[in-house]
C-alpha cells in the first residue's frame, strides 16, 4: 500500500511540474516602455511627412496600451487605428494580408470577427510570442503600413 502511494505522489509531481494540471507556461508582455518607444517612433516618421494619424498599441490580448492622436487626424481614425491593432494581434499577421485578399475578391474574409482589412496593422512580436500590435489610421493604408513599419523598427 505505502509503494502504490509513493508510487501515485511520484507520477502526480511529475504530471504538475510537467504543466499538466494547469500550470499555465511563461508569457511574455510588451511593456508600457517599449510600448511608448514604438509609438515614439511612429510619431516621428508620420510628423516628418505632416501626415496627421492615430497611433494605437495594443496588448498581446487586444488591450489598448498606448494611442497617440496627431491633431488634426478624423475621428474615425481612433477606432480604425484599435481595431488594425487588434487584428494584427488576433489573427498574428498584418493587416495588408488581409487588404490584399479583400482586392483579390475572396470577400468571404470580411465576415471574420475582429477583421479590419486595410494595411496599416502590424503584430508585434518578442522571439516567437506575439506581445501586441500597432496600428496606424489616417492617410493611406501603405503609408499607415510605413508608420508602423518604422514604429517596430524602433525595438
Amino acid at each position: 500500500m505505502i509503494k502504490r502511494l509513493s508510487f501515485i505522489i511520484i507520477i502526480a509531481i511529475v504530471f504538475y511540474s510537467s504543466g499538466v494540471f494547469g500550470q499555465s507556461q511563461a508569457t511574455k508582455t510588451l511593456a508600457l516602455e517599449k510600448a511608448q518607444l514604438i509609438a515614439d517612433a511612429a510619431e516621428q516618421r508620420a510628423r516628418e511627412d505632416n501626415w496627421n494619424v492615430v497611433i494605437a498599441i495594443v496588448d498581446q490580448g487586444g488591450h489598448l496600451v498606448v494611442l497617440r492622436r496627431i491633431d488634426g487626424v478624423q475621428t474615425a481614425s481612433i477606432d480604425i487605428a484599435i481595431e488594425k491593432a487588434r487584428t494584427a494581434v488576433f489573427y498574428k499577421r498584418s493587416t495588408k494580408v488581409f487588404q490584399d485578399r479583400v482586392s483579390e475578391g475572396e470577400n468571404a474574409i470580411l465576415s471574420l470577427p475582429d477583421m479590419m482589412p486595410f494595411g496599416g496593422g502590424l503584430p508585434i512580436w518578442d522571439d516567437d510570442l506575439i506581445v501586441g500590435g500597432i496600428g496606424v489610421s489616417g492617410v493611406t493604408a501603405e503609408q499607415d503600413e510605413i508608420i508602423a513599419r518604422v514604429g517596430l523598427e524602433a525595438l
